[in-house]
């Protein structure tokens, strides 16, 4: 076992969140490569510094260069606003530091690019933080599907919806304004991955993306909203599979409704995040008298699962897809192999995304390259 020094830019929720995997990931995984949280960068001096205290970290900075150039960060993790992502990663790879980034990639088209380029340049380890995928039930759909169970896929509804601005009279904030914050910057990311992951490519689509509360309260008047609620896309893949996904932030009621059921020719299957530890599987070749679908428990069994529980049904948790993650990405450091999802699937994303917000401009189908 050897120390590696980690940097995180970013003290917010998933800074937070990236803190806690770090310390703990070496014990839950028995990693060969055991962090030390070295340097937090945030936007201000004395809340780098307040940050460093709760979370751990030696030291502090709110200039997100030094954190780069400091010897003793020996991999980067970004946390930030994305239209700081491509400027960060693109310094850390020239200084030879491994980089895990979170979605989306890049602001933009041309900076994931950039920052795909720059990565597959530089032959670091590279990630991005796709982590609802990372569940070991969803882990498990992957290994079902890719070992022929349900034999050819036919088709795919997925969704990622939530309900935190279903309410009108919700305050406008931070994330009413502006494209990367609204619903396909923010959630769309996570489930197109998926999609990408269990069923593979989308060769093109058409979509309808909406602002549902146009206006919402800020201080004592309305506020215009200049992002979207939600989303619907319509898809073809490269396999001959059809689909749909819908994206909302509207959706009342739902609070983590990362979800999918994905048909096939000898069975199905059906996942929904707000009951991770569970995964739904139908099998034509069961009894007449005895079809349907069967609840699947994860357990030590599955992917992953065994460093956190040693017992079926116990369950895993949000923060332990994070350290899961954080076990991967060392994985990458140490191997010098990279890990799904790396840049270049990040860039794949973005991909669809960019495709989407075409089509729904220009009211046609889109071809995704």
């Amino acid at each position: 076992m050897r120390n590696i020094g980690i940097g995180i830019i970013g003290g917010g929720y998933m800074g937070k969140a990236h803190s806690v995997a770090y310390h703990a990931v070496g014990a839950v995984f028995e990693t060969n490569l055991r962090p030390v949280c070295e340097m937090i960068c945030t936007t201000t001096e004395k809340g780098a510094r307040e940050k460093a205290e709760k979370f751990g970290f030696r030291k502090s900075t709110s200039d997100w260069q030094l954190l780069v150039a400091e010897p003793a960060v020996e991999a980067v993790i970004i946390a930030s606003p994305q239209k700081f992502h491509r400027d960060i990663a693109l310094a850390a790879f020239k200084a030879g530091k491994p980089v895990f980034c979170e979605k989306p990639l890049g602001a933009s088209i041309s900076d994931s690019l950039a920052m795909v380029h720059a990565a597959e340049a530089s032959g670091l380890a590279n990630m991005v933080g796709f982590n609802y995928i990372r569940t070991p039930a969803s882990q498990l759909a992957r290994k079902i599907i890719e070992s022929g169970e349900i034999g050819e896929i036919t088709s795919i509804r997925a969704e990622h919806t939530e309900d935190f601005y279903a309410d009108p009279n919700e305050n406008a904030s931070w994330r009413t304004d502006g494209r990367s914050n609204g619903a396909m910057g923010d959630l769309a990311p996570h489930i197109i991955n998926g999609v990408l992951a269990l069923v593979g490519p989308i060769v093109d689509l058409v979509s309808d993306i909406q602002t549902v509360h146009k206006t919402r309260p800020s201080g004592n008047g309305q506020m215009n909203v200049t992002n979207d609620d939600q989303g619907h896309l319509l898809c073809r893949f490269a396999n001959g599979a059809s689909g749909s996904i819908f994206i909302s932030r509207v959706a009342t009621g739902r609070k983590m409704g990362y979800a999918y059921q994905i048909y096939g020719t000898k069975g199905a299957i059906s996942f929904d995040q707000e009951d991770q530890n569970a995964l739904w599987l139908y099998d034509t070749e069961a009894k007449s008298n005895q079809q349907g679908f069967t609840k699947i428990l994860t357990g030590p069994e599955h992917p992953d699962y065994r460093a956190f529980c040693q017992g079926a049904g116990h369950g895993t948790g949000y923060q332990d897809q994070i350290i899961i993650e954080a076990k991967d990405f060392l994985q990458a450091i140490e191997t010098g192999k990279q890990v799904w999802p790396t840049f270049r699937d990040g860039l794949e994303v973005n991909k669809v995304i960019e495709a989407a917000w075409i089509s729904n401009e220009e009211k046609i189908w889109v071809s995704v390259n």
